[in-house]
């Protein structure tokens, strides 16, 4: 079966942009007082709920939803209102935190035909590989499709058929302690990797006389798909391109090779040794405990850290990614839809649960409960929601967006995402990037001759 280019990258791109642009968000911290704060918002109304209980009510669907942060308690919020209000009895099972074990949970459950799924939450990579499997959803949300970025719903559609709806989007960003700037007589973050590197040591060298545990820089290390995202923002930060370029592999390059042994030098000097296994949850908690000066990860960080009893509240800001000598700031493309299984047993109401689930006051609940990017540009632009997320500049939304090199590997791109941070990892872990990535585009070559 024929299948589209996964992402359309000035489309994607574009649309990332317009709606960060639009958006705004705020800081980090401990979970319980994280869980309080989205307790205390109530969850919007269902539309139509009468209607819904009339039809669909006593009916039951499972929902795999988010693992990261504060994302399961808010999916749990959002179907226990939908219950409420239809009578559709919504179970939420939070996916494995990695993305490629989620993805890999998903391929088993499609290739099964498994009733097991009704609907899922899926990466901006994954439309194209899992299109078979998904229910065309422009018969009944196409014109609620039409709110959200033009450029996510043109990567939803796959053969002329939505698969997926937009729910909200990601990027890579920079955090970083405001008082330990000034503390330590720095008074703007970095903007070179040259300067975060100085500015970590420098920092965690005082902060270490009275905590141990405090490192100057953390991110994701892990082997796993979290560290592709990071690898692409070094090395295209770096100028050393995206690692698969015009259709072929490209990673094993001096740019690439120069800011892969840079970082690898950092690991046990200015990150904690173990930042090699550190996943998105890992990241927060040292960032938000007070035991890191800068952080990369995801937007959804930052509403964890406004909260109420954080270490770090009012203590932090964020900024784009540092860049290379020869290069200019990026953030990694991210994003996540909610798709309905061709296998779920009741399909129109898990149709009616995507649409409440990707409606503007779910959105507009999101980005303040849990500072997602919204992907409607009026919920990006309301009034609650900047004041709750004052945090993205125009500096930062406009950065430039790099997607990961899906539209080249189509359904293959898990298997060659699992070649690249494999070896990115062995980098990190000590062996010398020169003798890491000819191995890699090798292999990444090989992939991209499959069909």
């Amino acid at each position: 079966m024929k299948h589209r280019r996964l992402l359309v990258l000035a489309g994607v791109i574009g649309a990332i942009a317009l709606v960060a642009s639009l958006s705004v968000a705020a800081a980090s911290s401990n979970r319980p007082a994280r869980v309080q704060q989205a307790a205390a918002v109530a969850a919007p109304k269902v539309p139509n709920a009468a209607a819904l209980r009339k039809k669909y009510g006593g009916q039951k669907i499972t929902f795999v939803g988010d693992s990261v942060g504060n994302g399961h308690v808010r999916d749990v919020a959002l179907a226990k209102r939908f219950t409420k209000d239809t009578g559709i009895k919504v179970s939420v099972t939070p996916h494995p935190a990695a993305s490629d074990a989620a993805y890999s949970q998903l391929a088993r459950a499609f290739s099964s035909k498994s009733s097991s799924i009704d609907v899922a939450m899926i990466d901006v990579v994954w439309p194209g590989a899992f299109a078979p499997y998904l229910v065309d959803l422009k018969p009944k949300l196409g014109k609620q499709s039409k709110l959200h970025a033009a450029g996510i719903v043109a990567n939803d559609t796959i053969n002329g058929k939505l698969v997926a709806m937009p729910w909200f989007g990601d990027y890579g960003i920079l955090y970083y302690r405001t008082d330990l700037l000034k503390k330590y007589g720095y008074k703007a973050p970095p903007t070179t990797w040259a300067d975060l590197f100085k500015m970590a040591k420098k920092i965690q060298d005082g902060e270490q006389k009275s905590n141990p545990n405090f490192a100057g820089f953390v991110f994701q290390g892990n082997s796993y798909e979290g560290l592709t995202c990071n690898a692409l923002e070094w090395i295209a930060s770096a100028g050393g391109g995206h690692m698969i370029d015009n259709g072929k592999a490209t990673i094993n390059n001096p740019k690439a090779i120069t800011i892969l042994d840079a970082l690898r030098a950092q690991v046990g000097k200015t990150t904690p040794r173990g930042v090699t296994s550190y996943q998105e949850d890992q990241t927060e908690h040292a960032f938000d405990s007070g035991d890191a000066a800068f952080a990369r990860n995801w937007p959804y960080q930052y509403g964890i850290g406004a909260t109420a009893g954080s270490k770090v509240k009012g203590k932090f800001s964020v900024t784009v990614l540092p860049h290379g000598a020869a290069g200019k700031p990026v953030g990694t493309v991210g994003g996540w839809q909610l798709a309905v299984s061709k296998y779920s047993k009741h399909k129109d109401a898990t149709i009616e649960f995507v649409r409440y689930m990707t409606s503007p006051a779910v959105e507009k609940f999101d980005a303040i409960t849990n500072s997602n990017v919204p992907t409607i540009a009026s919920v990006a632009k309301d009034k609650a929601v900047v004041k709750t997320n004052p945090y993205l500049k125009p500096a930062i939304a406009s950065v430039a967006r790099v997607t990961r090199p899906a539209k080249f590997l189509k359904t293959h791109y898990n298997e060659a995402s699992k070649v690249i941070y494999q070896g990115i990892n062995q980098i990190l872990n000590g062996t010398p990037a020169k003798n890491v990535l000819p191995g890699v585009q090798s292999k990444l070559n090989q992939i991209l001759k499959q069909k």
